[in-house]
């Protein structure tokens, strides 16, 4: 087993906007090993959630190749990649995207059913995950009812109901206040600390000095670490 769990190779997105083309990411190569804390930090357009949606197979390069634990992700069909991302890639966004007409546990035992797991397994996972990020007594509220900090915390538990190996994380603690946005930072520390390979997009410089390592990135490119 490959200690690289994630290898950007040379790795370029270009949009076409009419007769203009954007470089959203320009040959970019990385590599994160299984069981790193990756942050990845910049200014807006600098292509740092390009990279993570490329990681997670929900976009793809114009060029270059993309590995992650072990497959080759680029040149995947779409029903192979989602197959494949259902097992492989959890992933937390900023604005949480709970389905509002679902209970917490009804969203985090989601992944399960669309992966296709046995009935009878879903629920009592689903409850062991949301009591294991604090949510115990919680589970049957909808989202509404819920704070932006229980939001994201269920948001985590669904995307790690399945344990898929990577995390990855999108400005997660955006729209927390201090006390969450902590809260936030020390459940994935303590993710990491277990093993998981995290990979995390911020513009928050205490959720980046959580992480094992910092890239940063600027106009498309890695710049510095």
């Amino acid at each position: 087993m490959t200690d690289v769990m994630i290898d950007a190779q040379n790795v370029t997105r270009v949009y076409t906007i009419g007769a203009r083309m954007l470089y959203a990411l320009r040959a970019v190569s990385a590599q994160i090993r299984r069981g790193e804390f990756v942050a990845v930090v910049g200014p807006s357009g600098s292509g740092k959630s390009t990279l993570l949606n490329l990681v997670g197979g929900i976009d793809k390069p114009t060029s270059g190749q993309m590995w992650v634990d072990g497959a080759r992700i680029d040149t995947l069909s779409e029903n192979a990649l989602a197959k494949w991302r259902r097992n492989h890639i959890g992933i937390v966004f900023q604005f949480f995207q709970l389905l509002p007409t679902l209970t917490a546990l009804e969203n985090v035992t989601l992944p399960m059913e669309l992966r296709g797991d046995a009935a009878r397994g879903r629920r009592p996972r689903a409850q062991a995950m949301l009591e294991r990020v604090g949510l115990g007594a919680r589970m049957e509220q909808l989202p509404s009812e819920l704070s932006g900090g229980e939001q994201q915390r269920v948001a985590l538990a669904r995307a790690l109901v399945n344990d898929p190996p990577i995390l990855l994380a999108d400005e997660p603690t955006g729209n927390l206040d201090t006390a969450n946005a902590a809260s936030i930072i020390a459940l994935l520390r303590e993710l990491a600390d277990a093993g998981k390979t995290i990979l995390l997009i911020t513009h928050e410089a205490n959720l980046a000095r959580a992480a094992h390592r910092i890239i940063l990135m600027r106009d498309g490119e890695i710049v510095g670490e």
